[in-house]
């Protein structure tokens, strides 16, 4: 099987300050239709961990580097990343994966 590398996968993993969680859940439900509409986007669900209401993953998956630079650059990402120091307990992880399955 050859795994492609030049796909881009990720966890971006959000944690809400306290009382902040229905905020940062809204805020992120709201990038996933326009997100999914981008034409370098593969995937892109909304998670919460079920131990710690407040937690989320965003699974994330573009074309290439290029792909998610444009989705980071986009006018509702950047609007977004404008109120995430609010929402916010600590920064935004991150996990940037390789496949290596099908």
């Amino acid at each position: 099987m050859t795994i492609s590398t030049e796909k881009l996968v990720a966890l971006a993993v959000l944690k809400a300050r306290p009382g902040k969680r229905e905020a940062l859940q809204q805020g992120l439900l709201a990038l996933i239709e326009p997100t999914r509409a981008e034409p370098g986007n593969l995937d892109y669900v909304l998670f919460e961990l079920r131990d710690e209401p407040g937690t989320f993953y965003m699974r994330e998956a573009f074309t290439n580097q290029a792909a998610f630079d444009a989705h980071v650059a986009a006018s509702y990402f950047q609007a977004f990343a404008a109120t995430i120091d609010d929402l916010l307990e600590e920064p935004l992880r991150l996990i940037l994966l390789d496949q290596v399955s099908s």
